[in-house]
């Protein structure tokens, strides 16, 4: 037993400005959360009701007239312009323009390309018309509506969102009507009092259920305004066609009318949006003039009809809503058009991301095809950080003490309450060596494990991993390279029983398949896992140890030698294997730790994004990588949920289907490649449709509750991870070499005997997986070991070259 001896990085020189960095929990930001989502919910809702809820059919398009027996034979046979209660003991009163006089309306409008050229066309022959229009165009072209008010002419609703009154609850018409009134007196300061059905032509359409919504209409103040004319421009038939359509019965074109023999009033309908409406501009023009040469008086409805003015300034009530209605539309299809955009970029990046993994990970298979060089047979230094891990200790040192290749083994216990250090004592086991220390935490343990240690290549454990036989002897071969300063090894997870055990496997899987083989192509290795590492002792002191100023101190140490010009590599062959967080309490405490940690090391390296060499490697495409694909957009996902369910609402749910579906292809065409590179049956991937429903949204919040965090200065401590002690180490193991002082080069040297190639029997790894799963789980919670990214399993028994030297 070994007391500590271990020096103290500078971290501590900095801890009395730290000590005062708030350590409470934060509670206010899931409040700010919440109100995001709502604020994105309801933008979504107000988009979706005014882009995709009102009709998109032209005005007589091909409506269908029910029965009309309830309709008035008053309003029926009378004029365009209906009063339902206007008459006598409320009867309806109809009225139309006077002979020789035609009422030019346009609806569907405003529109910010269309309406301008309308309004030029009426400014050139010096007339006015009356514009119905849609709440919503005017929302999204106030300036366009203020000018058709300010040239004179005079406007009308025709809804919000253009819905066919007849066929919607009476509420539905109150609303549809205030709502486009208030758009009117926000933009103009005018309210209006005429009102033009959608889907409406002349009196002799009139179902009942249009005389419904027409009498309710006018218990609200409105005047129904019909048409006796329709262009039909909406068809664009052609300027000619549009032009013979608007001609005035009883009259000849270019032939002034008899003064004494007018022809009937007129309400002509044209359009001023809803689509390509250059014909209209065109047919406008030559209609004018053949009106004015005719002799035809051009107007508005209320001037050919007699009405008083219809227009009439709104309240400041009304105007200040009018107003906030238009500005909360606007910025509604603002921040919907920006976030569009940006699942555009992301949609688009996750594609490249998936192709270029998948191509760097096929030549990383072929590079770890060859050697490194001559074998690495030197000794190496295991380190166990140990703090409570009595349930996985005994694990965890057998597995070591089993290893094929000579090591030393130093259980550095940091302050255990539960005799995680007498067990390890206890097992009797030669070359295993207890230190026993005050609790510091994981970094001050492992760097008293490196100031005791007796070997230059050093092996990092955590304590409720167990190591394959041969796990030290392929993590520390790339060594060989002098250049290489750290390896990663692979750990794998046992515990894959129920859908959180699944879905963490193919986290792992994919994750270290895809991602550790892409970052050591790119030579900007962000981490090596705290569960199965190795370093050059010479690289650590260099560096100065492992800081204790991030949760991460594994992610932080990684950057730190890739900064100093190290080179960090992935070993595949190197397999561990550890227990995963069996409950949905313990995985969000394990990634909050992780992801918030890797934050802290990603501010902290910053510097390396303006750095050359290794360090800008890192900087430029290792911390781009991160923040991109591991910040950035697991921030947008919940936009993207949102974004998917305003699809499956208001756009055809097929399309939104048919790109989940697709992205799902591209996600399980990925899972199949890493699960066949790795060795795995691919049958949990039936699990991963299910993992988009649960566990990505665990993961996205912890991205937004680690950012929160970061972003508010709140301050995490390094916690304990209680252990089920799942994991089993086998028995009568040999005795492992102790103080060895030096090495024949080409003699390789072995704690145990080396089982043969075809030894028979189950490899080791399954038997521990089979005495897991029928490990009974129910009393325990805990976590995974610290280290921010997923990891995968992959054994390449196939032995290396030594006449070849991995490039």
């Amino acid at each position: 037993m070994s007391k500590d001896s271990s020096p103290s990085r500078s971290g501590r020189a900095r801890r009395g400005r730290r000590g005062a960095v708030r350590q409470v929990p934060l509670r206010t930001h899931w409040l700010l959360l919440g109100t995001l989502v709502v604020t994105l919910t309801l933008a979504l809702l107000i988009e979706g009701y005014t882009q995709h809820m009102f009709g998109s059919t032209p005005d007589g398009a091909g409506m269908v007239q029910g029965p009309s027996g309830a309709v008035p034979s008053a309003v029926s046979n009378g004029g365009p312009v209906i009063s339902p209660q206007g008459g006598a003991g409320g009867a309806p009163r109809t009225a139309r323009p006077r002979p020789g006089t035609v009422a030019l309306t346009f609806d569907d409008g405003p529109s910010a390309q269309w309406t301008p050229q309308i309004l030029e066309v009426l400014r050139k022959h010096g007339v006015h018309a009356t514009f119905f229009v849609i709440g919503e165009n005017v929302t999204a072209n106030p300036g366009v509506t203020a000018q058709i008010v300010a040239d004179g002419n005079e406007l009308g609703v025709h809804t919000f969102t253009h819905p066919n009154l007849g066929l919607i609850p009476a509420w539905q018409r109150t609303l549809q009507l205030r709502e486009a009134q208030l758009a009117i007196a926000g933009a103009t300061g005018d309210t209006t009092t005429l009102l033009r059905p959608p889907y409406s032509s002349g009196n002799d359409s009139v179902d009942d259920a249009d005389w419904t919504a027409i009498q309710q209409a006018g218990r609200e103040g409105y005047l129904t305004v019909l048409t006796t004319q329709d262009t039909e421009d909406w068809q664009r038939p052609g300027v000619e066609k549009i032009i013979s359509n608007g001609a005035v019965p009883g009259t000849v074109p270019g032939v002034r009318v008899n003064p004494r023999k007018l022809p009937a009033g007129q309400v002509v309908l044209m359009h001023d949006a809803g689509g390509d409406r250059s014909q209209s501009v065109a047919a406008l023009d030559q209609l004018l003039t053949e009106y004015q040469q005719e002799g035809l008086t051009v107007g508005t409805v209320s001037a050919t009809t007699g009405l008083s003015a219809p227009m009439t300034k709104a309240s400041a009530t009304d105007h200040w809503m009018g107003l906030a209605l238009i500005w909360v539309l606007l910025l509604s299809h603002w921040l919907l058009t920006v976030i569009g955009w940006f699942m555009i970029a992301a949609g688009v990046l996750s594609v490249l991301r998936a192709v270029v993994s998948v191509i760097a990970a096929r030549r990383h298979k072929r590079m770890a095809q060859h050697g490194w060089g001559e074998p690495v047979t030197e000794p190496a230094t295991v380190i166990v950080p140990a703090y409570n891990e009595s349930a996985g200790i005994e694990a965890a040192v057998r597995s070591l003490v089993a290893q094929d290749h000579p090591v030393e083994i130093l259980v550095v216990d940091d302050g255990s309450s539960d005799g995680t250090a007498d067990i390890a004592e206890s097992l009797g086991l030669p070359g295993v060596r207890v230190i026993r220390k005050e609790n510091g935490g994981k970094p001050s343990a492992l760097n008293t494990g490196i100031a005791n240690s007796s070997f230059d290549l050093l092996v990092m454990v955590d304590g409720d991993t167990v190591f394959e036989p041969d796990a030290v002897r392929k993590l520390i071969q790339p060594f060989a390279d002098p250049e290489v300063g750290a390896v990663s090894g692979n750990a794998k997870v046992v515990n894959r029983g129920g859908l959180l055990g699944r879905w963490q496997h193919i986290e792992y899987v994919v994750g270290f398949n895809l991602d550790r083989r892409l970052f050591d192509l790119a030579e900007c290795m962000p981490t090596v896992p705290g569960a199965v590492g190795g370093f050059r002792k010479e690289a650590l002191m260099r560096v100065g140890g492992l800081a204790e100023d991030t949760l991460a101190e594994d992610t932080d140490l990684t950057m730190a030698l890739c900064r100093d010009g190290w080179r960090v590599v992935y070993e595949e062959g190197a397999v561990a294997w550890t227990e995963a967080p069996a409950s949905l309490g313990a995985l969000w405490k394990q990634r909050y730790r992780w992801c918030y940690g890797t934050m802290q090391a990603m501010w902290k390296h910053r510097g390396a994004m303006l750095q050359r060499g290794p360090a800008g490697k890192l900087g430029r495409r290792g911390l781009g990588y991160l923040l991109l694909f591991q910040v950035l957009l697991p921030l947008l996902a919940p936009v993207v949920d949102i974004f998917a369910l305003y699809g499956l609402v208001f756009l055809d749910p097929l399309h939104v289907i048919g790109l989940w579906l697709g992205f799902m292809l591209l996600q399980l065409g990925m899972g199949l490649y890493a699960f066949r590179l790795d060795g795995e049956s691919p049958g949990p991937l039936w699990s991963l449709p299910l993992q988009q429903f649960v566990y990505r949204q665990l993961m996205y919040l912890v991205v937004i509750q680690s950012t929160v965090t970061a972003v508010a200065g709140a301050r995490l401590r390094w916690q304990r991870m209680e252990r089920y002690g799942s994991l089993q180490a086998p028995t009568g193991l040999g005795a492992p070499v102790a103080g060895y002082t030096g090495y024949t080069a080409g003699v390789q040297l072995t704690n145990i005997p080396i089982p043969s190639q075809h030894q028979a029997g189950p490899p080791l790894a399954d038997s521990w997986l089979a005495e897991a799963a029928r490990a009974d789980h129910s009393a325990y919670a805990y976590e995974q070991p610290n280290y921010p990214y997923t990891a995968y399993d992959y054994r390449d028994e196939r032995p290396a070259d030594p006449g070849d030297r991995r490039v």
